[in-house]
């Protein structure tokens, strides 16, 4: 049965009215990002020696967003389905359907006519995390949505520029994060995130539970499943469990026995009772996920987190264990997750459209009515007043969701 995207949005703005810890965003091609608040601006770095010799790590001296989850494979093949009907910089990987173990998203069709589908591999892909994507692939990512999920070949106003410049640019240095998009005018709305707004995500909390019980002092974690012990790997609710090889057993299959058809992907979330402080998933085990560093323009960018195949002895998925690659590199073992800035509070009731007191299912109704229209006159859909009814509002609207303040 076949769905209007249209269809799909109200159905997701339905749901996500509904969340509380997270925010999300969305564009007007209707891929939907997950955020949650990494507040507690100005804590001091996590000092433990590190893999690559690190030992200033974390510290965060303003609040900003992140991605509850990885971006996953459907949001991904939405992304290449918008900007790769040609793909002339290589967003899409062939192995992101060859290798089984991840697969992953399917291609089909001629160049310039190129299209995009999500693999049932084990079950169906679309809320696994994408692999097999470079720094520059996460970048492009990041500039389609920054402006607002257009549809067209890859150009400035599409994959090209926004959050990073790249024109082009598909090996050599990363570039340094953009602090403005030129296609807006404002702060880049998502970007990759930088290695202590990644880090400080994981592992640290304002409260860490102590070895006795009760909450302690501010503090980082081993695992960012708020655990200084080892995890298990039991998919679903219990604590401190993540998509790695506990005792050399894989978490998907039970067994130690490494087959090669078989996908080691889990859901994003699957390890429903594991989350950061912060409310965030899977930023140990699952898929390595690349952050962005000092944002300098080096040739280097770092990968961080773990995989489903990390070894059993725990350390590839702590807070110790990190590496550094070339942005061009592609890997079965790396991903990644946006970030946002801080989200600005609207004014007072801006979202309540219907004037009755309460931003509810009434002022979505008229909004999403309204969607990709100019949103002028009575009721006025276009909330953040730039000229177009699109994701900017949906995102406003569900922040406000429930009885006005004032």
């Amino acid at each position: 049965m076949a769905f209007h995207p249209h269809t799909r949005l109200v159905a997701a703005a339905l749901l996500l009215a509904h969340l509380g810890h997270a925010e999300a965003l969305a564009g007007n091609g209707g891929v939907v990002v997950e955020l949650v608040t990494v507040g507690d601006p100005g804590n001091a770095h996590d000092t433990r020696v590190q893999e690559i010799g690190a030992v200033q790590c974390g510290g965060v001296d303003y609040e900003f967003r992140i991605g509850k989850y990885h971006v996953t494979i459907g949001q991904y093949a939405a992304f290449l389905n918008a900007v790769a009907k040609s793909d002339p910089h290589g967003l899409y990987s062939t192995q992101m359907a060859a290798n089984l173990n991840i697969a992953g998203i399917a291609r089909s069709g001629p160049a310039g006519k190129y299209a995009y589908t999500v693999m049932n591999n084990g079950g169906n892909s679309a809320n696994r995390p994408i692999v097999y994507v470079s720094w520059f692939d996460c970048a492009r990512f990041a500039n389609w949505m920054s402006n607002g999920q257009p549809v067209g070949p890859a150009s400035p106003a599409t994959t090209e520029d926004g959050a990073y410049t790249l024109l082009g640019r598909t090996t050599g240095a990363a570039v340094a994060r953009n602090e403005l998009n030129p296609n807006t005018g404002a702060a880049p709305a998502f970007y990759i995130p930088t290695g202590h707004e990644w880090y400080k995500a994981a592992f640290y909390s304002p409260r860490k539970v102590g070895p006795e019980g009760g909450p302690g002092a501010p503090g980082y974690y081993t695992y960012a499943t708020q655990s200084d012990v080892r995890p298990g790997n039991a998919i679903g609710p219990l604590p401190n469990q993540a998509n790695f090889r506990a005792n050399e057993i894989y978490a998907v299959t039970g067994v130690a026995t490494f087959d090669p058809a078989q996908n080691y992907l889990t859901d994003v979330g699957a390890f429903s009772g594991s989350p950061s402080h912060y409310g965030t998933f899977d930023q140990s085990g699952n898929a390595y996920q690349w952050n962005d560093m000092d944002c300098a323009p080096t040739l280097f960018r770092e990968r961080r987190g773990g995989t489903f195949e990390g070894v059993f002895t725990g350390s590839s998925i702590s807070f110790w264990h990190s590496s550094t690659w070339a942005p061009d590199f592609q890997s079965s073992k790396i991903g990644f997750r946006l970030a946002a800035p801080a989200a600005s509070a609207p004014p007072a009731c801006v979202a309540d459209i219907t004037r009755d007191g309460a931003v509810n299912g009434a002022d979505l109704a008229l909004l999403l009515g309204a969607w990709g229209t100019e949103g002028a006159g009575k009721p006025d859909c276009d909330l953040d007043d730039d000229g177009i009814v699109a994701g900017a509002d949906l995102a406003l609207l569900l922040g406000a969701w429930g009885a006005c303040a004032g």
